[in-house]
């Protein structure tokens, strides 16, 4: 839908994924949408390197959130939230309906 406008496909995935869980990660993103890690890696490395996203260090892994003090930023998750929004409901139930919470301990799976 925006990946005109962002470059590919693989781009938007990864904003529309971090709009929806406010962070992300490499191996998360890449498994939410079944595709390479390093396709994702390459697109979290071209915008956090145009300052649209920051990231940190969480233990060993590295977590990507939007870098607040990017000058668009309101209007970007404003367009993100729309496009979600969009999505056909098939399509969004199987990408943006990913158990985050911890599993409580001893319970079975």
């Amino acid at each position: 839908m925006l990946e005109g406008l962002f470059g590919n496909r693989t781009a938007e995935k990864v904003l529309v994924y971090i709009e929806n869980y406010d962070r992300g990660h490499i191996r998360g993103i890449a498994e939410c949408f079944s595709i390479s890690p390093s396709q994702v890696q390459k697109q979290l490395v071209r915008l956090e390197a145009a300052g649209v996203l920051a990231s940190r260090l969480s233990g060993k892994t590295r977590e990507f959130t939007f870098n607040p003090r990017f000058a668009f930023l309101p209007e970007l998750r404003a367009m993100l939230k729309k496009a979600i929004s969009l999505l056909p409901p098939a399509e969004r139930k199987l990408y943006l309906a990913l158990r985050t919470r911890p599993r409580r301990t001893g319970k079975t799976l």
